[in-house]
């Protein structure tokens, strides 16, 4: 028996297809399943399933003294299935942040910040010896499932007078754990350029569409060369929306010049959760709809290429033999309004709508499921 059959959930390519869940994974997907389950969650071929969405770039340290939010709140309710904290908590915070990831349904993950303070100020990097390379390698060797990346702020008002030397710091760091490495960019100095040609393959540049002066594009509007030569070495762009680092008409040239970003993530805090221009990560992947950017893309940049960046082994998949966080949601034909970084505002004809966030539970290898405001309206229901 399983624990959980899906029937007639749509794909993303429209074929419909029942999946079957058993102590955590999933063990059949066919065209009809008809062994006994414990549940079933019948779709009725309306609605849509894809592997669990992962937000890479999040601020959920719930006790975090300037970004933080509830990591179920943009997580299992928003029908997100992994979060990771980008940079919100140092070494000095990691066990409270992990004891605090533990209580959640969603799964929570920590890109660790390299200045030991986290992110007690906006000022983390300004003071050199913030940056306890010892204390952060404890960290690490104490957290390794739960730390899967670090996470490094360059702009002028976090680095105050070191200019680049956090970043030289970060990627000695990063040579020795091996880790995925994420690296804020903002306002100069540290120049785009003097950044970008530090980085190699596998670090992710987040607000990689930011629409501040020290943007991939130059004063004429072409690429960067320093961004040209980092996308052909690997590194990973990411979008990492937030409330100042996301522009359309950034965006929009980019995919001008066939450049994509490799993950969608939001940067969501409970302010710009609340109050905009976030609001949940199914908003900020609805305004690629309006970029013209195809459903398949989208998906793909918040399931398997999330998966693939960050090591995650299992997950961002719908295969068998993977774990069974899946999301479940519609695309809605609905006009929205959507706001950017920049105060524009573009329409979508669709938007993203999640309905329900199954998750895997790993140590007790079974499965919770989470039925959104949305779902509930949607009258979706899980009969036994």
């Amino acid at each position: 028996m399983y624990d959980l059959i899906i029937k007639n959930a749509k794909q993303i390519d429209e074929s419909v297809t029942d999946i079957a869940i058993h102590h955590g994974k999933i063990v059949a997907i066919a065209s009809s399943i008809i062994d006994q389950s414990e549940r079933v969650l019948d779709l009725q071929n309306k609605h849509y399933v894809s592997a669990g969405w992962i937000d890479s770039h999040t601020h959920c340290f719930a006790r975090s003294p300037i970004y933080h939010d509830d990591p179920d709140l943009i997580g299992v309710k928003a029908g997100v299935t992994a979060v990771v904290d980008a940079g919100s908590i140092g070494a000095i915070d990691v066990d409270e942040f992990y004891q605090l990831a533990q209580q959640a349904s969603t799964h929570v993950y920590s890109f660790l910040n390299i200045s030991k303070i986290g992110l007690l100020r906006q000022s983390e990097l300004a003071d050199i010896q913030d940056i306890d390379v010892p204390l952060f390698d404890e960290a690490l060797a104490k957290y390794p499932d739960f730390i899967i990346g670090i996470k490094v702020r360059m702009s002028r008002s976090v680095v105050g007078e070191n200019g680049i030397l956090p970043l030289i710091k970060a990627k000695e760091m990063q040579r020795k754990s091996g880790l995925p490495l994420m690296i804020h960019v903002g306002n100069n100095p540290p120049e785009l350029d003097e950044i970008a040609d530090l980085l190699t393959k596998g670090d992710i540049i987040t607000h990689c569409f930011n629409g501040k002066p020290n943007q991939i594009f130059d004063k004429q509007n072409k690429l960067r060369g320093s961004i040209k030569r980092a996308i052909e070495r690997g590194v990973i762009l990411d979008v990492g929306h937030g409330g100042e680092s996301f522009s359309f008409s950034v965006a929009e040239r980019a995919k001008c010049l066939d450049i994509y970003p490799n993950t969608i993530s939001s940067d969501i805090y409970s302010k710009n959760r609340l109050q905009g221009p976030v609001f949940s990560l199914a908003n900020v992947m609805t305004k690629f709809i309006c970029l013209g950017y195809s459903r398949k893309r989208i998906i793909d940049s918040v399931t398997k290429n999330v998966a693939q960046v960050l090591q995650l082994k299992n997950k961002g998949v719908l295969s068998v033999g993977y774990d069974a966080d899946l999301t479940i949601f519609d695309i809605r034909q609905q006009t929205v309004s959507l706001l950017d970084s920049e105060g524009e505002v573009r329409q979508s004809d669709e938007q993203f709508v999640p309905l329900a966030s199954i998750v895997a539970d790993e140590k007790n290898h079974l499965i919770r499921i989470e039925i959104t405001e949305e779902g509930s309206k949607n009258e979706l229901r899980i009969s036994n």
